[in-house]
């Protein structure tokens, strides 16, 4: 009860028009949701849409707000060019977009603008597969660009690199969790790839400080295709990272390792690469093992590297289908969403204890590895066909199944669903949605 009131603080303490926006990936707090009531329910392709917009190829960029501006990564796919997008908010038409580089695509499983762009109101900064960081203002004027493959060497994935930026209190951060050694040509040959934690100032794209964060997994499970997310950690505002078989907390002014604590893979596995970011909730870090391995409840205390006793439980003693190998987790009511992508499953759990409280089978046969919006009582999924699945948060029922795509080829769905400002915004393969009440 009392950590229900303290958030219920830190909720209220946000202005409503900084709720209202969707931001970042992962929303105003960090963690898939939003205070925003209201929502839409009934919909269909047509019926209840505000707009639907054409996009010239899929990604897996999720679209960010900010008043009357959406913010797409997206690709051309017809000239194979990279491009940063804005549209208006209110009819969705293209108000700016500005090419980035050529090179859609890497591999066949996605493309290179699968990160999700970031605004604070006053610029936005794209990021892409290629090294590009490039910041805008709101009217589409570049700010500055920087490639950190030149910087600091071509970033050494097997799969294409999709970690997404964080722009807090007045700093940019990136992550880049990468192998030692080249892998299919990528990455630097006469040294050893470092990863690393990188924090700039966003109105000039300088470097603040860059973190070397050491680790010990081997090939592929160095790469974590994670992002860097800001949470309060016993008492303290930190930076929390997961990757390369750990999860560390990071001082936000300095980039110095607080702690850390790992292994879910005391064995070096070689194949465990991470996607799932962390997320906090009542004092708990999240982390998910890959794989259809456990999830795990983290509560660090003191510094360095932590022992088990950190563990405040695992899905594993559950023995349920609590476990997420693609999609991050959310945090709403007090409780962690986790969506089972190898087992299409979703679980609401007890931070505290671990707890199941449901857990339930989601639609259809498709996978999805979108992650959850969970906001109104209601969470929103959508798999990779498209399907669209809205969820009673309280107990898990279905309510709504909504058919938006029909995808060709190898193209699938990914980009998570995002709200603002009472619309909800859905990202298909080759449209964009904007779906809720018109606002005049």
């Amino acid at each position: 009860m009392r950590y229900r009131m303290c958030l219920a603080a830190v909720l209220m303490s946000v202005s409503f028009m900084q709720a209202a926006e969707w931001p970042h990936w992962r929303g105003p707090f960090y963690n898939g949701t939003t205070l925003e009531k209201g929502l839409p329910v009934n919909w269909s392709q047509t019926e209840n849409v505000v707009w639907r917009i054409e996009l010239k190829g899929a990604s897996a960029g999720s679209p960010v707000i900010w008043q009357e501006r959406v913010f797409l990564s997206g690709v051309d796919q017809d000239r194979d060019m990279l491009v940063a997008q804005c549209f208006d908010r209110s009819n969705g038409s293209l108000l700016w977009q500005q090419d980035i580089a050529p090179g859609v695509s890497q591999d066949s499983r996605s493309t290179r603008a699968a990160a999700s762009p970031v605004t604070d109101g006053k610029q936005v900064v794209f990021s892409y597969a290629t090294g590009d960081l490039v910041c805008f203002d709101l009217a589409g004027q570049k700010q500055w660009a920087r490639n950190l493959h030149k910087d600091y060497g071509p970033y050494a994935f097997q799969w294409t690199f999709s970690s997404s930026p964080l722009l807090y209190d007045g700093i940019l951060y990136f992550q880049v969790l990468q192998r030692d050694v080249p892998v299919r040509g990528r990455g630097l040959t006469d040294q050893k790839n470092e990863s690393y934690i990188l924090a700039m100032k966003p109105d000039t794209g300088d470097t603040l400080w860059r973190q070397i964060r050491p680790s010990q997994a081997v090939a592929e499970s160095r790469e974590g295709f994670t992002s860097p997310l800001p949470f309060e950690v016993n008492g303290t505002m930190q930076l929390v990272v997961v990757g390369g078989d750990d999860v560390t907390g990071h001082d936000l002014k300095t980039g110095k390792e607080l702690w850390r604590w790992g292994t879910w893979n005391p064995n070096r596995i070689g194949h465990w690469r991470l996607v799932p970011s962390a997320v906090v909730g009542d004092n708990t870090v999240l982390v998910c093992a890959p794989k259809g391995d456990p999830v795990y409840g983290i509560r660090p205390s003191g510094t360095g590297v932590l022992p088990d006793s950190a563990v405040a439980w695992t899905s594993e003693a559950n023995k349920t289908e609590v476990s997420a190998d693609v999609p991050t987790p959310a945090f709403y009511d007090g409780d962690f969403f986790i969506l089972n992508d190898l087992r299409r499953h979703l679980s609401r759990v007890n931070p505290r204890t671990g707890q199941v409280k449901w857990s339930v089978e989601v639609p259809g046969r498709a996978k999805y590895e979108a992650s959850p919006l969970v906001a109104d009582d209601r969470i929103y999924l959508i798999n990779h066909a498209g399907g669209v699945v809205i969820m009673d948060a309280g107990n898990g029922q279905v309510l709504k199944e909504i058919t938006m795509d029909d995808p060709q080829g190898r193209e699938v769905v990914r980009a998570s669903i995002v709200a603002a400002h009472g619309q909800l915004f859905i990202r298909t393969t080759r449209h964009l949605f904007c779906v809720g009440k018109r606002q005049d």
